[in-house]
């Protein structure tokens, strides 16, 4: 059995996409055993590309690859009688079964929540949707980018119009907030000793991380526009050009604010700027200092500068520069993975560490994702064992 926190459970992913299979990915990264049940034609995601690696005959999506490391691939036709009865036999053992598919389907397929628990009274299930199981959009199918939309993260992100997030954010922490709510529901099991259903949807999770910019509206009745590149609560807080290449600033308290102003020789008591608030009301004017300032030499100059002073400050760095950085190549973030028809590949990895393992998130290996149906075999002679 594989180590690591969650080692005794048993994860059935029906899941596809993003949101689904990332919550399943958080759980066998902590050492689940997480049996991702794929349709005859794979998860979608196999297909999402380019970039695609490998030959044509074995290509691998990237997008796959990024979602479902950990994981055991069964094919299973849910509309096979035969095929139905497997995964009633999964079910009767698992701990927890994740899904995402439309309100509905799941009880036209023959497992609304009633059997499932009839099959097993102890199982967990995860059900994800786009909008939420009730009211009146709860029937509309969920993508990433319309979520960011209808969510409002969009009309806050951006400089010139709304912008989606460079990742589906959306998606992302709706397998988080799945994630979180499984193991919730794991630990009250440890009490009643019985199952019980947790939701989530995309929406969810856009309303639930409006964290300072909800309260805005919500209490203070402003609504908040698009953001840019600098905090709107906060300043100097953001993004700054340079003669060669933007910085970041943070200056998150009026002593950091004069540890600034003591690096470039400026009073932070000058009337414009003495209080956050001030700094605020005349962003204009302070970024236009700041970057005068920062175009008579490179970045690397403004940041060692800022860095002397004990200024938060850093670059933007691309995603080849990351994966090459030695700060995260020391947390464990990148992660090298035997696959079955592609060889060795390196991963994003767990962002999560335990104390007595500091390179993993308690397993003491990691499993390539799954080729299609990889586990077949395996998985159905375990059931017969």
């Amino acid at each position: 059995m594989t180590e690591g926190p969650l080692s005794d459970l048993i994860v059935l992913d029906l899941t596809r996409a993003l949101a689904g299979p990332h919550a399943a990915m958080m759980l066998g990264d902590m050492g689940a055993r997480v049996i991702k049940i794929e349709p005859p034609t794979g998860d979608d995601t196999r297909s999402w590309g380019p970039p695609f690696i490998g030959e044509r005959e074995e290509q691998e999506s990237t997008y796959f690859l990024s979602a479902n490391r950990n994981k055991e691939s069964l094919v299973l036709d849910l509309k096979d009688e035969d095929d139905k009865e497997v995964l009633a036999k999964l079910v009767a053992r698992a701990d927890v079964l994740m899904e995402n598919y439309r309100v509905g389907v799941l009880d036209r397929l023959g497992f609304p929540v009633s059997r499932l628990h009839e099959l097993n009274p102890r199982l967990i299930v995860l059900s994800i949707t786009g909008f939420g199981h009730d009211g009146p959009e709860a029937k509309r199918a969920g993508y990433d980018q319309i979520a960011q939309g209808e969510g409002g993260l969009m009309s806050i992100t951006g400089t010139e119009q709304p912008t989606k997030v460079g990742v589906p954010i959306a998606d992302l922490i709706a397998g988080m907030n799945g994630a979180f709510g499984v193991l919730a529901a794991l630990h009250e099991r440890e009490t009643t000793g019985r199952g019980r259903v947790v939701r989530t949807s995309l929406l969810a999770g856009m309303v639930g991380v409006h964290a300072f910019q909800g309260t805005r509206w919500t209490v203070a009745k402003e609504v908040p526009g698009l953001a840019g590149d600098h905090h709107p609560s906060i300043a100097p807080y953001g993004m700054f050009a340079t003669a060669t290449a933007p910085v970041q600033i943070a200056c998150g308290s009026e002593g950091l604010w004069r540890a600034l102003c003591g690096a470039f020789g400026w009073d932070p008591a000058e009337a414009e700027f003495a209080t956050n608030p001030l700094r605020v009301a005349n962003r204009e004017a302070l970024v236009a200092r700041i970057e005068s300032l920062f175009s008579s030499g490179p970045a690397e100059h403004w940041l060692e500068k800022l860095s002397d002073a004990g200024v938060p400050s850093g670059k933007v760095r691309s995603m080849d520069d990351v994966y090459s950085w030695d700060q995260v190549l020391s947390q464990g973030l990148l992660l090298s993975v035997d696959h079955a028809t592609q060889g060795r590949l390196d991963l994003p990895g767990s962002p999560v560490r335990f104390d007595d393992n500091p390179f993993s998130s308690g397993r003491s290996t990691h499993e390539a994702p799954p080729t299609l149906g990889q586990h077949n075999e395996s998985i159905r002679e375990w059931l017969d064992s």
